[in-house]
């Protein structure tokens, strides 16, 4: 069997023996060649451009591989991911999140960490989506594109991972000894009619972790001081399951099903000691000193579905019409407890809290195209129904002694349902002319929200809102593209953001939300550069963002040792910044990907009606680059950085966020067959990587907590992949290099 390989950017030809310029390709190769005959060897860039998107694939990212979505996400440019686990794009976590075009309704970060890595062929990134396009997520939309099977074929992929003992435990007691594996299978076959999928995975990432945290409070003439200390530990698992299939009945017809079950635990750790104290002010003398060992676990459970079925039909020439059903569920439970004892050795029990929750959600979603050209321009319109349920039930519940009956605080417990219910029209056209590509359309919401508390009176909302869009690019020459454009977008709020109900998170917070709450408007403005390289591309934006009614989590004054942390909207905020990436290969084994994000955040208004008042402004930006080295006999080494810098917000900062990784990886002659080891959160005993400052303050509190989460962490992988075609490939001699390569 012989070998050919291809360089695109110079169409140079080679086989074992000799070199061949283009111009002797046909005199040198057989008129008809099998892929079972040839091992075709390229290499695909790893950053694209599309009309609307950014493509990023998946396969280039090493340090990912093991990991979920969220692993593959934060390496992108306006991605990045902090301490808390928090997914977003350009400083926002409102992200439209889409699975094979197809859109879920969960929060980011738990439908993606559900999600193998290994699973993914790539990410799209919309950063301003069009009309057609749910007005949701303010800082744009991704798109994870699943592995398929090649056109007439094959494809089986699967993966084993083993983490190694934690280098760095903390000296954790309750959780001591954190786990990490996973495995993951894909399996695609396309024949005829039919386009097969499916795909199972599963992920055991545990972490050791420690935190140290300050506060205090003011009721004068007293300031109660109560740092803390101790384990904050995480046993997490998630697993998934796939399958898709489209069956094309003829050239104009086809349907697609597609179905989806996810399953996440988390069960985090927080034994702390406090030093509780109190000070008189006004002689300046701590007049009590108090300390006790608070035991904290917070778990939390969510099994995720999704399902839909769609068709799509060519009525002529010119249009087509499509429409799709799509239902989405999610049954979370959670449970909080709490306990406050006199000492470590739990020798005195002072108080035990539980709050066990339930969140049911039902999602519903239909929606229909129709799509048409005249000329050089062509137009779409459509509507979409949307409504989404959610019943809630958190229950407080305490008691002082073991033995013991529970009580329930009417106070603290209760129910909560929300209701959306959507309904949405648009229209948009686009037009090709010479140079220039112009895209406009408009979009058309109205939402009614039904918050019901308890036996409190139904609280309802109704808003209309229009959602302008507009995209125009110019290409300036082959390798160069300028683009404007303009989107509205709007953040909804959630049933965690919405419910009243306290919970206590730690022995010192109160978490709460807000039944009034309103959704987040945010227009975004943009100017773009595209630039194609002689061995990769350059993207540059510059966008600026006017932000009505920002969604902020904030804290007050519960009691003296109990700080209430709060969702409420904190008058209008403003963003301005530059997004840029750039991806260059540097000879043939030194593949360059960095990108990042600047921006600054300026916020302004009140907050709690009117009572506190908020400033605060800074810059913000973070950093993704990776550097990849291509060895001999299919060696590769890669190393790669994520940066988050500091972050303003309404009433103090996020600290940065710095995490270094490596992976050294070998695949392969065949291609089938590779192993990885990586050494993630890189620190080495430095003291930087993987931990994050949280602090907030006001006229009468102040909270910093330092979470630092294990470093150093091995592991090792192993992966069989096999992608087959079942038809053989007829070369005309003339067109091989044209057509192939």
């Amino acid at each position: 069997m012989g070998e050919i390989s291809a360089q695109v950017s110079n169409k140079r030809l080679s086989t074992k023996d000799a070199t061949f310029e283009k111009q002797y390709a046909t005199d040198s190769l057989p008129k008809q060649l099998s892929l079972q005959d040839i091992v075709v060897k390229g290499k695909k860039p790893p950053v694209s451009f599309k009309l609307d998107r950014q493509v990023f694939r998946a396969a280039e990212y090493l340090n990912a591989n093991n990991g979920t979505a969220i692993d593959l996400i934060k390496n992108l440019p306006s991605m990045s991911v902090n301490g808390q686990g928090e997914i977003t794009a350009r400083g926002s976590s409102s992200i439209q999140v889409l699975i094979n075009g197809k859109p879920t309704q969960g929060d980011p970060a738990f439908i993606l960490g559900q999600l193998s890595a290994a699973s993914i062929e790539s990410v799209e990134f919309i950063s301003s989506p069009g009309a057609a396009f749910d007005a949701e997520g303010k800082s744009g939309i991704l798109n994870v594109i699943t592995k398929n099977a090649p056109e007439g074929g094959l494809i089986v992929s699967s993966n084993i991972m083993m983490g190694a003992p934690p280098i760095n435990d903390f000296n954790n007691q309750r959780q001591d000894a954190p786990q990490r594996y996973s495995g993951d299978v894909s399996l695609g076959y396309q024949q005829g009619r039919w386009d097969i999928s499916t795909g199972f995975n599963y992920i055991r990432n545990d972490i050791a972790g420690y935190r140290e945290g300050d506060a205090y409070t003011i009721s004068p003439p007293y300031k109660t001081s109560f740092p803390s200390e101790g384990e904050r530990s995480f046993k997490r698992y998630s697993m998934g399951g796939r399958a898709s299939a489209i069956f094309q009945f003829n050239e104009k017809n086809n349907i697609d099903v597609a179905l989806y079950i996810g399953k996440k635990y988390q069960r985090r750790v927080a034994d702390l000691v406090y030093n509780n104290s109190k000070m008189d002010l006004l002689i300046r003398r701590t007049i009590s000193r108090f300390q006790y060992f608070n035991e904290n676990t917070a778990e939390k459970e969510g099994i995720f579905s999704l399902a839909t079925i769609g068709s799509s039909h060519q009525l002529n020439r010119q249009s087509s019409f499509a429409q799709s059903f799509q239902y989405e569920g999610a049954i979370l439970e959670s449970l909080t407890s709490n306990f406050n004892y006199s000492d470590r050795s739990k020798s005195f029990l002072y108080q035990e809290t539980s709050n066990p929750g339930s969140n049911p959600l039902h999602a519903f979603r239909w929606k229909a195209d129709l799509k048409g050209s005249s000329g050089n321009i062509a137009w779409q319109t459509g509507i979409q129904l949307r409504r989404d349920d959610q019943k809630g039930e958190f229950n407080y519940l305490s008691r002082t002694s073991a033995d013991a009956p529970f009580t329930k605080d009417l106070f603290f417990s209760g129910n909560i349902r929300v209701e959306n219910n959507i309904q949405a029209g648009y229209f948009q056209f686009s037009s090709q002319m010479n140079k220039w590509f112009v895209q406009g359309g408009i979009r058309a919401e109205h939402m009614v929200r039904h918050v019901k508390v308890a036996a409190i009176a139904r609280n309802s909302l109704s808003l209309l809102n229009l959602f302008p869009t507009y995209l125009i690019r110019y290409q300036a020459s082959p390798k160069t593209l300028f683009k404007n454009s303009f989107t509205r977008r709007i953040k909804r709020t959630n049933n965690f953001e919405l419910n009243p109900l306290p919970e206590r998170e730690h022995s010192e917070t109160l978490e709460q939300g807000d039944p009034n709450l309103l959704p987040e408007l945010t227009g975004t403005w943009e100017l773009g550069l595209e630039q194609k390289l002689s061995k990769g591309n350059i993207a540059f934006s510059l966008y600026h963002q006017r932000i009505k009614n920002p969604i902020q989590r904030v804290n007050n004054i519960f009691n003296d040792t109990i700080l209430g942390r709060l969702f409420t909207n904190a008058g209008f905020a403003t963003q301005t910044g530059v997004e840029w990436g750039l991806n260059y290969r540097i000879a043939r084994i030194w593949q360059v990907m960095i990108g990042g994000n600047a921006y600054k955040y300026d916020i302004r208004g009140q907050l709690f009606n009117g009572l506190v008042e908020a400033a605060n402004s800074g810059w913000v930006y973070s950093i993704n680059a990776a550097q990849t080295l291509g060895l001999k006999n299919n060696w590769s080494i890669q190393l790669s950085l994520n940066y988050l810098s500091l972050r303003a917000t309404a009433q103090g900062e996020d600290g940065a966020f710095f995490t270094p990784n490596m992976a050294i990886r070998k695949i392969s002659k065949d291609s089938r067959w590779n192993i990885q080891l990586q050494w993630l959160f890189i620190d080495a005993g430095m003291g930087v990587s993987n931990k994050q400052r949280i602090t907030t303050k006001g006229k009468y509190f102040f909270t910093t907590t330092n979470y630092i989460y294990e470093p150093d962490q091995i592991q090792f992988s192993m992966g069989f992949n096999l992608s087959r075609k079942n038809r053989k490939l007829n070369l005309p001699q003339s067109e091989i290099a044209e057509k192939e390569f």
